[in-house]
């Protein structure tokens, strides 16, 4: 099926923003931003769990229990994600680059699955990973899955409203294009997030 056009430059977005930020967590080189190649390291585990501040919530060992201030772990597995129930902790606790990346896949599987799948995953459903292998395997499966699921869309899924059924957010009041912008915000701002954190774990010691 022809890419339509309103599409193609929210594709390129996304791609790049996923390239990016997976050369930034695994190595050994990654976009600069104009091109060229910057050497980096691979993400460790300490690093994937690490807490800079006092009660972050992360990703927890379910037999561990919820951390601060959370109520639950979401997900599914032997690990968890700290969550809350409505209404959210205030201020927001700072979150660790585990909660983060659990977030971005969890979020791409799930709205893959409620755009061209079966329509019934939930977060109960998705497997949480405790390691940064794992964490880096499910954020490429969601990736994935997420953008063959844009492949299906035409003009008219893209003026849709409720063209994904997605539960835990505004997609079934919002045509699918702007649930497509929303998806590279959550991409582009959460794996920015997780940059400028691999920067202070690097220079923590300095």
């Amino acid at each position: 099926m022809t890419t339509p056009p309103r599409l193609a430059p929210l594709l390129d977005q996304f791609d790049f923003a996923r390239e990016r930020l997976v050369g930034r967590m695994a190595g050994p080189v990654m976009d600069s931003g104009d091109g060229t190649d910057t050497k980096v390291d691979a993400m460790t585990d300490e690093e994937y769990l690490w807490e800079p501040v006092p009660d972050c919530w992360s990703v927890r060992r379910r037999v561990d229990g919820p951390g601060p201030r959370a109520t639950l772990l979401a997900g599914t597995g032997d690990w968890g994600r700290d969550a809350a129930s409505y209404p959210h902790p205030w201020p927001p606790p700072f979150t660790t680059i585990a909660w983060r990346l659990s977030h971005l896949s969890e979020m791409l599987t799930l709205r893959a699955d409620h755009t061209a799948g079966t329509h019934t995953l939930t977060r109960d459903d998705h497997p949480v990973a405790g390691d940064t292998a794992a964490a880096l395997t499910a954020f490429a499966a969601g990736a994935e899955a997420w953008r063959k699921a844009l492949l299906n869309a035409d003009d008219t899924a893209l003026d849709t409203t409720g063209y994904c059924t997605y539960p835990h957010g505004s997609d079934p009041e919002e045509p699918f294009l702007d649930i497509i912008w929303w998806v590279n915000q959550e991409l582009l701002h959460h794996g920015a997030e997780i940059a400028l954190l691999r920067d202070l774990y690097r220079a923590r010691h300095r």
